[in-house]
């Protein structure tokens, strides 16, 4: 297959994935006119039409590696879509970072109020757990429990929730390489990583070598987003770029500069790849994931 096809492939089945997401999510989520219809109107508005789905996308791969029935993986998906979309919201909003552009469009908070912003989150992240629990995602319970526990792992205070908080404390402060893994490990991380082995889940027990790989990429992410939120615009990202030095957060490129950050990022690809590689052709989509990750432009 030439480099065109393959780039030609690879987008068909993104397409293919996010659009089997979108129409998951779209089954998954209350009815606009089901009350209490101002909040699952903005639940809708909050996680449907928008974003790369990056974590679904990461989820049907592992799954695909794993031999997973897809009706599983698709569930697991869409909770981790929903956590995702949850943590977007708190996370714009005043009492964090105060931004007004969310994938192109106003932030929850500005569109509707605070207060819906927050009861917006509470409720994407409990329906995450009760898509999880109605659904059969393996025939061994106790696997089953265990995928439970991971994602509440990947999503409290010692990972996303947690992450979030070590990111509010260092608002300010200059973190050293280490001590930004340290915390984007979980804030973005943990989510990531939890995308990967809940897919692969689906199929039996994650491999350790697929852990190594999903550790890898939910650290390349945050650095290329920490480079993307430097050097790109805001219309490219859809969502305000700059805000990370104006707010003084410490990223990847105030620590290492924009140069030796996309060498970092380019790293962890080469690692991505090489914890794939005993697994052959069977991970193509994970190594495609990898390249993608790393090397997008918004």
């Amino acid at each position: 297959m030439t480099a065109i096809a393959a780039d030609a492939d690879f987008a068909a089945w993104m397409s293919s994935v996010q659009a089997r997401v979108e129409a998951t999510l779209e089954r998954s989520l209350p009815g606009a006119r089901q009350a209490p219809a101002r909040l699952h109107a903005a639940m809708r508005y909050a996680t449907l039409g928008g974003g790369k789905r990056v974590r679904p996308l990461l989820a049907f791969a592992a799954g695909e590696l794993a031999g997973a029935d897809s009706s599983r993986v698709e569930v697991v998906a869409c909770a981790v879509e929903m956590i995702h979309a949850y943590s977007l919201v708190h996370d714009d909003m005043p009492c964090m970072d105060n931004d007004v552009l969310r994938r192109g469009k106003p932030t929850l908070h500005v569109e509707y109020d605070e207060a819906t912003a927050l009861l917006v989150g509470d409720a994407l992240q409990t329906l995450a757990f009760q898509l999880i629990a109605e659904r059969r995602l393996s025939d061994d319970p106790a696997a089953h429990m265990e995928m439970v526990r991971l994602l509440a792992v990947a999503c409290g205070s010692r990972g996303m929730a947690g992450g979030q908080a070590i990111d509010l404390e260092a608002t300010g402060k200059a973190l050293s390489q280490a001590e930004l893994e340290h915390m984007h490990v979980r804030k973005t991380g943990a989510l990531i990583s939890a995308a990967v082995k809940l897919g692969a889940m689906c199929g039996g027990p994650c491999p350790p070598a697929l852990e190594q790989y999903a550790h890898r990429i939910g650290l390349a992410f945050q650095v290329v987003d920490d480079v993307l939120d430097a050097e790109a615009s805001t219309a490219t990202l859809g969502k305000t770029a700059g805000k990370d030095s104006r707010q003084g957060k410490p990223t990847y490129v105030s620590a290492l500069g924009g140069a030796r950050a996309r060498a970092y990022a380019e790293e962890l690809r080469r690692d991505a790849h090489q914890a794939l590689a005993q697994f052959g052709a069977d991970a193509l989509r994970l190594r495609q994931l990898a390249d993608f990750i790393v090397l997008r432009k918004f």
